[in-house]
């Protein structure tokens, strides 16, 4: 078997693809990343020895590029994606190009070659928007509230599409808040616990109620080889542990572990169109065999030990993207 791992030196990019690397332990794996601020090549080297592995650096709205590669795949998984909800409301325009046009490109490709068996499309829970109430099923109306979730909303219904109009066998996993190693410290956990491990405030976005919905990377990765495995092609499978935790409950949990002061946290103005609550309702996965394995509680001070342990990783990329910090958060002022 052939698996070609688009966005495969990010986050939950790499951590599949090592996990795509066990379970499948004689396939062709191939990631495809363009390596921009978030791909980090580093995050594979646990497979450079491997002999059936290759990188290759390029960009999925690269049509050439990605028609010859999807030639010689069995199974497709696209993780690329910008996913950044802060950073969407600053350069929409990249997250249209990449989430929308450069999923265009991957479906369209592999309507061509007719060789992809399987795609499975990584989309977020964020595309239902707030949820007030109870959990969104996976045929809830999608109500996306961001750039960012917009961007994903219109990659997922195209997604679909293709598969009712050209038989293109995608799946769609919707996951909730994912976290662990290797997170570009842009996200909320990463980033609360690199500034908590330097003594830098904590900026809480307004009065920190917002609730998530948290999932540690290594259970999403073992939900999503069980969907490539064993998910209905045009169907949508929710990601979610139920396990939902306000902002400011998780940034206290931060500080403790990290053996901080609980005045790091800085309430601050908050983001426009923040949504106040998100909830899936996970049964459609779980009638599958898949079942949560790492609670938060263990999950959370597993993550801080790892960014206390690996300076070395994440220091190079703040000091990379400190332009970036600088405006989102160092010049915001308090609510």
């Amino acid at each position: 078997m052939h698996i070609l791992i688009t966005g495969g030196a990010g986050f939950i990019g790499s951590h599949f693809t090592e996990g795509a690397c066990r379970a499948w332990p004689r396939a062709h794996v191939t990631v495809l990343d363009a390596l921009t601020y978030a791909g980090v090549r580093e995050n594979l080297a646990s497979l450079r020895r491997r002999p059936r592995f290759r990188f290759v650096r390029g960009d999925i709205t690269n049509r050439a590029l990605v028609r010859k590669l999807l030639r010689e795949t069995d199974l497709l998984v696209n993780f690329a994606a910008e996913t950044h909800v802060d950073r969407s409301l600053l350069w929409a325009g990249n997250f249209l190009r990449t989430d929308v046009m450069g999923t265009f490109t991957l479906l369209d490709a592999a309507r061509e070659t007719g060789r992809v068996r399987r795609i499975v499309h990584m989309s977020t829970d964020e595309v239902y928007g707030p949820v007030m109430t109870g959990e969104a099923r996976e045929g809830a109306r999608l109500d996306p509230s961001s750039p960012y979730s917009a961007s994903k909303a219109g990659a997922d219904l195209l997604a679909l599409a293709y598969a009712r109009s050209f038989g293109i066998p995608v799946v769609v996993p919707r996951a909730c808040n994912i976290y662990g190693p290797r997170q570009f410290p842009e996200k909320f956990i990463p980033l609360f616990v690199t500034n908590a491990l330097r003594g830098l405030p904590l900026p809480l976005y307004g009065d920190g109620r917002q609730k998530r919905e948290w999932m540690h990377v290594f259970d999403a990765v073992r939900a999503l080889l069980l969907v490539a495995r064993k998910g209905k092609t045009g169907e949508i499978y929710n990601i979610g542990t139920g396990d939902r935790r306000t902002n400011l409950e998780v940034a206290r949990r931060i500080v403790r572990a990290a053996g901080a002061s609980p005045a790091l946290i800085r309430p601050v103005r908050d983001r426009p169109g923040h949504d106040r609550r998100y909830a899936v309702s996970a049964s459609k996965v779980r009638k599958l065999g898949w079942r949560q394995r790492i609670p938060f509680p263990a999950g959370l001070a597993s993550t801080v030990a790892w960014y206390r342990a690996n300076p070395g990783w994440w220091k190079p990329l703040l000091r990379r993207e400190g332009r970036y910090f600088k405006i989102q958060y160092h010049r915001r002022p308090a609510r």
